[in-house]
C-alpha cells in the first residue's frame, strides 16, 4: 500500500468515539452545575453568608454607643477566660444531656407503639396525628400552658393540697430546672418520635420472626434487632433535639422565672444591651460545639439510609 493510500485510510471508531463523546460530557457537566446553581445561592446567600457576617461581627470592638469594624480577639478571650460564661454553658449541657435522655426515652417507646402494636396503618396514621395535634399552636402557647398546671395555687398543688398529701404548696414545680426540663419535653419529643418511628416502619417484619423463630425473647428481639436497625432514627432524632435545646431561650427564661441561664439567653441578653461582637463571639463558639456533636453523631452513625 502506497503512502496516498495509506493517508486515505478513515481513523477507527474508537478514537472519534471518545472524541465524539467528550463534547456530550462537558454538557453534562454543564447541565448538572446549572441544576445545582440555584440551590447553591440560595445556601450561600441565606446561610453561608449569615455564618460569615457573624464571624466577621465576632472580631469586632464595641462600647455603648456602637460597634467599630476591627480585628480582636477580646470577645473570645473574654467568653472563653470568664468562669461564669462556663457555669453557662455547663448549664446549657446538663439541659441539653437531660432533655435528649427523656425525649429517647418517650419518642422510642411512643415510635415502638406505633409501627409494632397498632396494627392497621390507617390506626398508626390516626395517633401520629393525634400526637402532632399540639403542635398545630405555637411554643410560647404551649410552654405557657404548663404554668396554671405548675404553679402554686396551680392544678397539681390544688389537687395534693387537697388530697392531704401536702401541706403547703410545692415550690420547685414552677420557675425551677424541673419546669424548665418538663416544658422543653413536650415541646421537642415529637422531634424524636418521627424519625424513630419512620425508621422503625423500614424494618423487614421478617426479621423479628426469624429471631422470634430462633427462640429469642421480645427483649433480645429489641435489644439485638429492633434498635441496631433504629439507629439512624435515633441519631436524626438526637441532632433535632440537641440542636434545638441547645438553641432555646425562651423557654429558660419564662420556665425558670429568670433563676436558670443558657447560652442562647446569655446572646439574647448581649444583644438587648447591643453587646452585638460579644453575641457573634458566643453564637460562634456554640455553632462550633454544635457542629463537632453532629460530626460525631454522623461518624458513629451512617443517616444516609434515611436520607
Amino acid at each position: 500500500m502506497s503512502a496516498g493510500q495509506i493517508a486515505d485510510v478513515p481513523m477507527t471508531d474508537k478514537p472519534l468515539g471518545i472524541t465524539r463523546r467528550l463534547p456530550k460530557r462537558g454538557l453534562q457537566k454543564l447541565a448538572a452545575y446549572l441544576q445545582a446553581a440555584p440551590l447553591a445561592l440560595i445556601l450561600g446567600f441565606f446561610f453561608l453568608l449569615p455564618i460569615l457576617a457573624i464571624v466577621v461581627v465576632s472580631f469586632w470592638d464595641y462600647d455603648f454607643a456602637g460597634i467599630y469594624p476591627d480585628f480582636l480577639t477580646m470577645n473570645y478571650t473574654e467568653t472563653l477566660g470568664s468562669w461564669v460564661t462556663w457555669k453557662i454553658y455547663l448549664n446549657t449541657f446538663k439541659f441539653t444531656a437531660i432533655v435528649w435522655a427523656l425525649t429517647l426515652l418517650i419518642g422510642f417507646w411512643v415510635a415502638y407503639f406505633l409501627a409494632f402494636h397498632v396494627r392497621t396503618a390507617t390506626m398508626q396514621m390516626l395517633l401520629f396525628l393525634v400526637c402532632t395535634v399540639p403542635f398545630l399552636t405555637s411554643n410560647i402557647i404551649r410552654m405557657i400552658s404548663w404554668i396554671p398546671v405548675l404553679g402554686r395555687n396551680g392544678l397539681i398543688n390544688t389537687t395534693l393540697m387537697n388530697m392531704g398529701l401536702v401541706r403547703d404548696p410545692v415550690e420547685w414545680l414552677l420557675y425551677s430546672d424541673f419546669a424548665v426540663v418538663l416544658a422543653m419535653v413536650h415541646l421537642y419529643t415529637l422531634f424524636m418520635v418521627t424519625p424513630i418511628f419512620n425508621t422503625l416502619m423500614r424494618i423487614d417484619r421478617s426479621l423479628v420472626e426469624a429471631a422470634r423463630d430462633a427462640g429469642a425473647t421480645g427483649w433480645q428481639i429489641l435489644w439485638n434487632v429492633i434498635i441496631p436497625l433504629a439507629k439512624p432514627g435515633i441519631a436524626i432524632g438526637t441532632i433535632f433535639v440537641v440542636t434545638l435545646v441547645m438553641a432555646d431561650f425562651s423557654t429558660v427564661q419564662v420556665m425558670s422565672g429568670g433563676q436558670s441561664a443558657s447560652v442562647a439567653l446569655m446572646m439574647k441578653n448581649q444583644m438587648s444591651l447591643l453587646q452585638y461582637p460579644a453575641a457573634a463571639a458566643n453564637a460562634v463558639v456554640l455553632l462550633i460545639i454544635v457542629l463537632m456533636m453532629v460530626a460525631a453523631i454522623l461518624r458513629v452513625v451512617d443517616i444516609r439510609k434515611e436520607l
